[in-house]
């Protein structure tokens, strides 16, 4: 009996105080653990599939670790720049530094929907002989990008009337004579007409005496070209080589169309860009110290040259 006692007494487990969560040493004070804050702000491009791909935006998510996880607009603006890489007429390439990619993709949808433009919105068809029917005419004129500064122009409503800050008109009247053979319609045959719209309002002219000026589809005070912003640039197509239709012998168009400002989020031919899209920009870190010949293999493979050699000492080298 009193061997077992014995026993019994020395596989009792001494008793460990308690100590309150918070004051763990491994609970960071201010600062998240390494692991997490990789969490927080990479994406992993694993074997499988990426992992981390959620944003975390709730600001209390790590409220325990006194971290405040909140987006504050002073940091923001501190934080965040823009480094352009590529800048052509027609391309912009642009690093967005220090953004979230829920961020980074609302910059992309901005973009598709809502800048404005100038597009034709409007097609008076005056004569249209030509295979191709009126309503896909028109919606060919209104995807054909416009040179102008959207900036210079206000938008229209249903109650305003079309005048010079609120539209562009252009006129398009090209004819295939019958002893010749069939020709392309391109956008350069869309004429600027600076003083607006020429066809008379139907309702007008039963109305109208010799000496009432003729009313149009348009009120202009003046004409657009007699304005500082267009004196020295016309208004015309961005590209000049887009085929509109083709017309075979005797078949003929001759059309109006008034250009108003608009959004993408309304219609895509006010769209100012073809596609926007971003990327995740790459980081590539080594798991484990690669030397010798292992490194200069791999600077060898790698094609976009991302791997440099680095001399170590002592006739070694490894990869970085």
């Amino acid at each position: 009996m009193g061997s077992r006692k014995k026993g019994s007494e020395n596989n009792q487990e001494p008793k460990t105080p308690k100590i309150p969560v918070w004051d763990l040493p491994d609970v960071p004070k201010g600062e998240l653990p390494p692991h997490i804050q990789l969490q927080r702000t990479r994406v992993l491009c694993t074997l499988d599939a990426p992992t981390h791909t959620e944003s975390i935006r709730y600001s209390g998510a790590y409220a325990a670790m006194g971290v405040d996880n909140s987006l504050r607009l002073e940091e923001f603006r501190n934080n965040f720049k823009v480094e352009v890489i590529k800048l052509t007429e027609d391309e912009m390439e642009f690093d967005m530094i220090g953004i979230d990619p829920a961020l980074a993709n609302a910059f992309r949808r901005i973009l598709i929907s809502e800048l404005p433009t100038m597009a034709i919105e409007k097609v008076l068809i005056a004569n249209n002989t030509s295979v191709i029917q009126d309503e896909v005419l028109a919606h060919r004129l209104g995807l054909v990008p416009l040179q102008v500064d959207p900036r210079l122009f206000s938008y229209i409503s249903e109650n305003d009337e079309h005048n010079e800050k609120n539209t562009i008109v252009f006129k398009l009247d090209v004819r295939c004579e019958r002893d010749s053979s069939r020709i392309s319609v391109k956008s350069e045959e869309l004429k600027w007409l600076p003083n607006g719209s020429e066809f008379p309002l139907s309702s007008e002219k039963s109305t109208m005496d010799s000496t009432s000026k003729e009313k149009t589809y348009t009120s202009f005070s003046c004409s657009q070209d007699s304005l500082p912003e267009f004196s020295k640039k016309p208004i015309v197509p961005k590209y000049d080589d887009i085929t509109l239709a083709r017309l075979g012998p005797g078949q003929a168009i001759e059309l109006e169309a008034h250009a108003v400002k608009g959004m993408g989020k309304t219609h895509a031919k006010w769209s100012p860009v073809a596609t926007a899209w971003y990327r995740m920009l790459p980081e590539v870190v080594l798991l484990q110290e690669i030397e010798g010949q292992e490194a200069e293999e791999l600077v060898s493979k790698c094609p976009v040259k991302v791997f440099d050699i680095e001399d170590i000492g002592k006739g070694k080298i490894k990869a970085n």
